[in-house]
């Protein structure tokens, strides 16, 4: 992994307008003069020749035509090659951008776009460039919600900017999960990794509540847990980055858990064993998650370059910003469900 090397993407062979040989082959003829018309029915008295339409050429980028269908192909061959001889990029925390972009992203986007129907708002809250913490809440029964923030900063951001997710232990501990989110961005949630990443300019993601926000029951539903020690608080103030406080609607009703198998819980090692109307009843359909309509919004950006060096050291400062970020969080919450017409429209 550490001898990998960055071959930008679609540049190992020239393109070509109108896509590969084929494209080609038609500009040439384009291109050639035209031979003198021979006497036909159409063609005017002898000697004249008959009129000759301008040819036409279709757009190189019409989506669905043959040139743009070539370069997906050209592209694709281009990716399982690199994939192939390890001629990729992947950064110290084994963050894989490429994979990320163009599988990853690709695989979370129908669900974003066309399950889940999520609508993104205050997004020109997130900074264009340098590093930022974003602070969401956590819910969902499994974290469906961490992927598709990742998938709302990124599509919807004018600069198109990553979102690092800070992640528990348990996820790192799985099998096959483990890899996959090193590859799209995550990395432990620790404060010396959260303040490296801020430092060199990258957003993280931080859900403060936990495994106490995504496996409460549904009775308590949009009601904010406790945010923790203010850790984040901390790592933000030392950076001196902005914290971006951001609500999500709908992943609450994802998975309705209306129980906890608790024995079953500590016999697996996990957290707590959700039970919901569909799973484990129906088997491999109850982990089926539920339509509903998400809605993701930004809030305006908390400072912290304005606090002296020491000031990540006061218990009462970060006790005093992290309730602020909990209960901007919390209002735009009891907003967005004032607004809501429906869970799953």
């Amino acid at each position: 992994m550490a001898d990998a090397k960055v071959i930008p993407f679609g540049e190992d062979r020239p393109r070509r307008r109108g896509g590969g040989a084929r494209g080609a082959r038609a500009v040439d003829a384009v291109a050639a003069p035209a031979q003198p018309p021979g006497p036909s029915r159409e063609s005017g008295p002898v000697g004249l020749p008959s009129p000759v339409e301008e040819p036409v050429e279709a757009p190189a980028g019409r989506p669905g035509g043959p040139g743009e269908w070539d370069r997906r192909i050209a592209g694709g061959l281009a990716f399982l090659r690199r994939r192939i001889t390890g001629e990729y990029e992947v950064d110290e925390f084994g963050y894989d951008k490429e994979l990320t972009d163009q599988v990853l992203m690709s695989l979370m986007r129908p669900l974003f776009d066309k399950y889940f129907r999520v609508e993104v708002k205050g997004v020109e809250n997130i900074p264009k460039e340098g590093g930022a913490l974003i602070v969401a809440n956590h819910s969902g029964t499994l974290p469906l919600d961490g992927l598709m923030l990742q998938v709302a900063v990124h599509d919807h951001h004018p600069a198109e900017r990553h979102l690092r997710l800070l992640a528990a232990d348990l996820v790192f501990m799985l099998p096959g999960v483990n890899e996959l989110a090193r590859k799209a961005g995550h990395t432990l949630a620790c404060a010396e990794d959260a303040q490296r990443l801020l430092e060199a300019g990258e957003l993280v993601g931080v859900m403060p509540e936990g495994f106490k926000g995504i496996g409460k029951p549904f009775g308590e539903r949009y009601k904010l847990q406790r945010f923790g020690r203010g850790g984040f608080v901390s790592t933000a103030l030392r950076a001196g980055t902005p914290i971006v406080p951001c609500s999500i609607v709908g992943a609450e009703e994802i998975y309705p858990m209306i129980g906890n198998a608790k024995t079953l819980a500590r016999l697996l090692g996990l957290p707590y064993f959700p039970l919901t109307p569909t799973f484990p009843w129906l088997g491999p359909l109850g982990a089926v998650p539920l339509p509903t309509k998400w809605t993701i919004q930004f809030g305006e950006p908390i400072p912290t370059d304005g606090y002296a060096a020491e000031a990540a050291e006061d218990p009462m400062l970060m006790f005093n910003l992290t309730d602020e970020v909990r209960e901007r969080i919390q209002h735009t919450l009891y907003k967005l469900l004032v607004q809501r017409r429906s869970v799953f429209f």
